[in-house]
């Protein structure tokens, strides 16, 4: 069993930044692929960076070049830093661990990043 705790959202002005933190339980987090998702009222959850266990990653179109994910084995921790934030990347902010063969997932409670112009 994987819990995942998401720390870090909060309030920003426009063009402000935000550091996203995803703390993991468990022995099993640098076999886990990590990843960040959103979901913004009346939207789908939509995969926003992720960061496999080696550690490539990848990233949605709109969100490239301005985020960036990274994870620290050491401290069971995967971050996202936002910069340049736009008020569309408002949602709630959602931590995911998957396993190699991708059939076990675990996701944190969420926290919300609010994007003021």
């Amino acid at each position: 069993q994987v819990q995942l705790v998401e720390s870090g959202g909060g309030l920003v002005q426009a063009g402000g930044s935000l550091r996203l933190s995803c703390a993991a339980s468990g022995s099993v987090f640098r076999t886990y692929a990590m990843a960040w998702y959103r979901q913004a009222p009346g939207k789908q959850r939509e995969l926003v960076a992720r960061i496999t266990s080696g550690g490539s990653t990848s990233y949605a179109d709109s969100v490239k070049g301005r985020f960036t994910i990274s994870r620290d084995n050491a401290k069971n921790t995967v971050y996202l830093q936002m910069n340049s934030l736009k008020p569309e990347d408002a949602a709630v902010y959602y931590c995911n661990a998957r396993n190699t063969g991708g059939y076990i997932n675990y996701w944190g409670q969420g926290t919300q990043v609010t994007v003021s112009s």
